[in-house]
């Protein structure tokens, strides 16, 4: 609203004063009365007089008005950014580390000052990021800015020395250079050899900008049987850090407090269920937003649940002399351990009852029979069966058994005997086991051979050191099976009481539940099918995301150091993954010490640049209207008394109109917002997402007030008017569904903006994004430029994996019993939150459904456009291939879109109300 008090009080300032001043000084028209001639001229005096100087203070207000005037005209500009513009080669080295990812957008800010001087001053400029290796080439400063506002932070610590020649070679080609550094102040990354070489380069001048911020990083995530456990690091003076424990929804499972104590490394626990804990999928520092402070957990993160049966009769068991006692000791840090209670007929039909991960038998012999059959099914179904040898197992013939095995085995001093007991033997490359030390301390005196078959050595993952076979795998169905050639106790080698039977065990407990070979038949090309893709990972902000095109398969056993080939993130497919972290273990992070590498480092100022133009103006015309009411004052023709009087009146009255305007200007929006958010809490409605295209937006509203009048007159739903909401502004936790309509033109929202969207749908509600180009998508070409902005609007968002809408998911059955979901098009797909593995004895089960609703659907239908009608009911698009029954089943389907949203899996329950009243006997 424009306010006319601000020009009625210049207008008042100058015009009255001017006004008051020709009143006061015109005197009244004289009478006729004659004079002599002589004595008017003598009578006659001068009405002004001019003083024989000029105050100094008068003088030295007129010159600064002269000054204001001109220093104006310059068109001045204060850029705060501490640093002195001039016209040499400037260089900009930023630090684009995960370590400078919270404070990003003030380091870019701040660059952009610099350059901004740099331009100003005429100067060449060139941008170099700590992760390139190519030369920087010094440009105009439009070109620099385009090349910052580019840049984003990586999800590694670069190695500064490939930046640190560059820099060096620029120096040296471009004499005079000034080389500014925005350091994000931590020492790894060999921060010091990149000073040295700043130092030694020949620069003009070397200066050093850092942030105020101290970054926090977490390393060498763990969960075992007791707690969850992670390190947090610090570069600052930071007491305590907030660590979240989320699930794949991100999801919020539990939360721990790490007090630093003045320590740079501390250990964190959450405490929580083992299984929910299996649920966790990372951990992530609060407030930190980078790669550095997010701890990705995989399949070998989660505690396994293992059963142990052993073969020994229980008035021969012992403590010290039972396998159970050595198994059990090396599986309780990182498994949950079930054995059977005493006096149970069958040990191990109890155990698998209670649905165990790995099904560990020492020395059991198995006969045909129920048994037999159900450790079949259970390796065949997914289980991993690890066996240990043993006088009844070497008598035993079944085929449980990776390997047929000879009979009575080979003894120290037997027939087929070794002079001395033997030592392990280097693992194979293609072992699972392969990086473990194959200590030469443990022996072997007693063990069970095993047939020299063909593929044999195929299926060895540990052999002795003369050859021979220590422990053989066979990938059987879906399951593994693992056979130890000696006992698990320590009657027939030392292995069971070494450190590295830990670890061989903990190798077998991660790969329970993989369903890719690692092992078995197949190993010799395991180094090629173990190699894994990525599958999410991590940008520098640490959110997960679909990898770039640098990404590459990490090879079996991959320890790190993350890199842009291999990025931080979960490599694998489907249920099968590992998480490649940020940092390594034994990784730490410390500050750099910038006065012991003989440099100065200063805060970076990322305020933006003032024009001083303005001020100066209004300076000028404040000190023009005070000389010239200075001058009337000194020639005696301003009496204050009424001049003051009127200018109080005049600043009451603009004071009293600046404060009204601005209380309207806050108070509308605020009470408009407020009622409108009002209207909404007490009424459910349907919103779409504004777009910004009039037309697409009429669409929008118009086929959503359709399918609100279907709901009405086809449901006991019966919601309110659609509405339209900005992600931006609006407060989105009032609607159970949002529609957004792809529009390729549109801009991309802000971060801030994505950051709410993707809170909205982590807290339960549903984003129906419709790109409405079905008719445009090609099977294996480009992707359309609406499928384009959605994949770029999506790496900010936490996606879950997607999939085609299968048949029997509950969205197809809420309402109406539907084949897929169709639009105006009806060529398109539909995709959903990617439901689990349909399990083998409930294939003929109508309906799978999770526990919660798909966060994000997302189709190319054009669903709004089918539903849209005008005021008479008529339909306002045609449909493609058409028909009424298309626009039909395009309004059945946004009612068990809606229904999904509101009831999620209760339809699932309904659908299966008779396998339940089954189960219960009913």
């Amino acid at each position: 609203m424009f306010s006319f008090a601000a020009p009625l009080a210049l207008v008042g300032l100058i015009g009255l004063p001017l006004i008051y001043w020709l009143l006061r000084v015109t005197p009244p028209r004289p009478r006729e009365i004659v004079f002599p001639p002589t004595k008017i001229l003598r009578e006659l005096k001068p009405d002004e007089e001019t003083p024989a100087k000029t105050p100094w203070w008068l003088m030295a207000l007129r010159l600064a008005l002269a000054a204001a005037l001109m220093l104006a005209m310059a068109g001045p500009v204060w850029a705060p950014s501490g640093v002195v513009a001039s016209s040499a080669s400037m260089l900009i080295v930023i630090d684009d580390g995960w370590a400078a990812a919270p404070t990003w957008e003030r380091r870019v800010a701040g660059a952009a000052s610099i350059i901004e001087s740099a331009a100003r001053a005429g100067g060449p400029v060139a941008v170099a990021l700590a992760s390139e290796t190519a030369a920087p080439v010094p440009g105009d400063g439009g070109r620099a800015m385009e090349k910052l506002r580019s840049a984003r932070p990586k999800p590694f610590l670069p190695d500064r020395k490939a930046i640190g020649e560059q820099a060096v070679a620029f120096a040296r080609a471009h004499p005079g250079a000034r080389i500014i550094w925005i350091s994000d102040g931590v020492a790894q990354g060999d921060a010091a050899g990149f000073a040295h070489a700043l130092k030694e380069s020949g620069a003009s001048g070397v200066e050093v900008y850092v942030e105020d911020h101290a970054p926090r990083a977490l390393a060498a995530p763990t969960n075992d049987a007791a707690a969850l456990s992670v390190d947090v690091l610090r570069t600052g003076d930071d007491a305590s850090a907030v660590i979240d424990a989320l699930d794949a929804k991100g999801r919020t499972i539990g939360r721990t407090t790490a007090d630093f104590n003045g320590a740079p490394r501390v250990s964190a626990k959450i405490e929580l269920p083992v299984e929910l804990r299996n649920e966790v999928s990372h951990l992530r520092i609060e407030g930190e937003n980078s790669a550095g402070a997010v701890a990705l957990l995989d399949a070998r993160s989660k505690v396994k649940r293992i059963a142990l049966v052993g073969g020994e009769s229980a008035d021969q068991a012992q403590p010290l002399l039972s396998p159970l006692y050595y198994l059990e000791k090396a599986l309780a840090p990182f498994a949950q351990i079930r054995m059977a209670r005493p006096g149970v007929v069958d040990p191990v039909q109890a155990l698998l009852a209670e649905n165990p991960n790995i099904m560990a038998l020492a020395d059991v012999g198995l006969a045909p029979g129920e048994t037999f059959d159900a450790l079949s099914r259970f390796v065949e179904e997914g289980g991993t069966l690890v066996r240990f040898a043993g006088p009844r197992l070497a008598n035993a013939d079944d085929d449980l058994l990776p390997v047929r095995l000879r009979r009575n085995g080979r003894v120290l001093g037997g027939a087929m005997s070794w002079e001395e007991p033997k030592s392990l033997a280097e693992f194979d490359a293609t072992s699972p086991f392969f990086g473990l030390p194959a200590a030469k301390d443990v022996t072997v005196q007693r063990q069970v051979l095993a047939e020299p078959d063909p593929g044999l050595a195929d299926k060895t993952w540990a052999r002795l050191s003369d050859g021979t076979p220590l422990v053989t795998a066979e990938r059987r169905g879906k399951g593994l099976i693992v056979l130890f050639h000696v006992n698990a106790d320590a009657n027939w080698s030392n292995l069971p009481i070494s450190g590295l039977f830990v670890e061989m065990l903990k190798r077998i407990s991660a790969m329970a539940g993989e369903s890719t070979p690692s092992g078995g038949e197949q190993s010799s090309t395991m180094a090629e099918q173990s190699a894994l893709a990525p599958m999410r990972v991590l940008d520098g902000f640490g959110a997960l995301g679909a990898p770039g095109p640098t990404a590459q398969s990490i090879p079996p056993g991959f320890e790190g150091p993350a890199s842009a080939e291999h990025p931080p993130g979960l490599y694998g497919a489907g249920e099968v993954f590992v998480a490649v972290q940020t940092l390594r273990p034994k990784d730490g992070i410390s500050a750099f010490d910038f006065k012991g590498a003989g440099l100065s480092a200063t805060a970076l100022r990322s305020s933006s640049q003032l024009d001083l133009r303005g001020p100066l103006l209004a300076f000028a015309l404040v000190a023009f209207i005070a000389d010239a009411l200075i001058a009337m004052a000194l020639a005696g023709k301003l009496r204050l008394r009424p001049f003051g009087a009127a200018t109080a009146a005049l600043l009451a009255l603009l004071c009293m109109s600046a404060a009204t305007d601005e209380t309207r200007a806050e108070s509308a929006p605020k009470s408009a917002s407020s009622q409108r958010d009002k209207d909404v809490a007490l009424t459910t409605r349907l919103a779409y997402v504004v777009s910004g295209d009039a037309h697409v937006d009429e669409t929008s509203r118009l086929g959503l007030d359709a399918l609100t009048q279907a709901l009405n007159m086809r449901t006991s739903f019966s919601p309110g008017d659609p509405v339209g909401v900005d992600p931006a502004k609006d407060e989105l936790a009032f609607y159970p569904m949002l529609y957004w309509p792809i529009v390729a033109s549109a801009p991309q929202p802000s971060a801030k903006t994505v950051a709410r969207v993707a809170a909205y749908m982590k807290q339960g509600g549903t984003v129906v994004f419709d790109t409405r180009d079905a008719l445009a998508q090609r099977v294996g070409g480009a992707p359309t430029p609406e499928t384009q902005w959605l994949r770029d609007l999506t790496k900010g968002l936490d996606i879950p994996p997607l999939e085609v809408t299968p048949r029997d998911h509950v969205i197809t059955k809420t309402f109406y019993l539907l084949d897929g979901f169709v639009g105006r098009y009806a060529n398109g797909e539909t995709w959903v939150e990617a439901l689990p593995p349909e399990p083998k004895d409930q294939a003929a089960r109508p309906v799978r459904a999770t526990d919660s609703v798909s966060a994000i659907v997302i189709t190319s239908n054009d669903l709004a456009g089918a539903w849209a009608q005008d005021k008479r009911g008529q339909p306002l698009f045609p449909l493609t291939p058409g028909g009424a029954r298309q626009r039909e089943l395009a309004l059945r389907g946004g009612i068990n879109l809606v229904m999904y949203t509101l009831t999620g899996n209760y339809k699932s329950d309904q659908v299966h109300v008779r396998d339940l009243l089954e189960r219960l006997g009913q």
